[in-house]
């Protein structure tokens, strides 16, 4: 299938959000510190495992609906709607922006979805609603997290 080139835009932008999104999944789980390290540090390491499956996944359907994904680090900064960390917050704060971040993610995988469905491009849609119901998974039990450190730390 051959789909026009604002879904392959699309995907490449939703492609450089899951690679920073990643990268700092890895950061945080490096340099996660305190009380919640052992919680954390799993938990980090169980989701960037999942969000590498993600990212090939979406470069894969850019190549099947002939577009070229991105792969540089440029374009993947150029094109990420979410930024990278250069600090190391603390625990509650990692666990804040990384659930932040896959708003951002749900919401431009939406678009795409929009953008999918207009064209008939039923493949694309599948894909990006099975990849926004684990977004909203993973936000449910970030935010669980959060709220049960707040009263532990109280």
């Amino acid at each position: 299938m051959k789909s026009d080139g604002n879904v392959i835009e699309g995907l490449n932008g939703l492609l450089a959000d899951a690679t920073v999104f990643y990268q700092k999944l890895r950061h945080y789980h490096w340099n996660v510190t305190g009380r919640s390290f052992f919680d954390l540090h799993v938990k980090f390491e169980e989701l960037y495992g999942r969000w590498s499956i993600s990212i090939d996944e979406i470069a894969e359907r850019v190549r099947a609906v002939g577009g070229k994904p991105l792969h540089t680090l440029r374009s993947v900064l150029e094109s990420a709607s979410i930024q990278e960390d250069e600090t190391t917050p603390a625990a509650p704060e990692m666990v804040e922006r990384l659930s932040a971040d896959l708003t951002a993610i749900h919401e431009r995988a939406g678009t795409v979805i929009g953008m999918a469905e207009a064209g008939g491009d039923r493949g694309t849609v599948n894909m990006l609603d099975a990849l926004r119901d684990s977004i909203e998974k993973d936000r449910w039990m970030l935010r669980a997290w959060n709220e049960e450190a707040e009263r532990a730390w109280s």
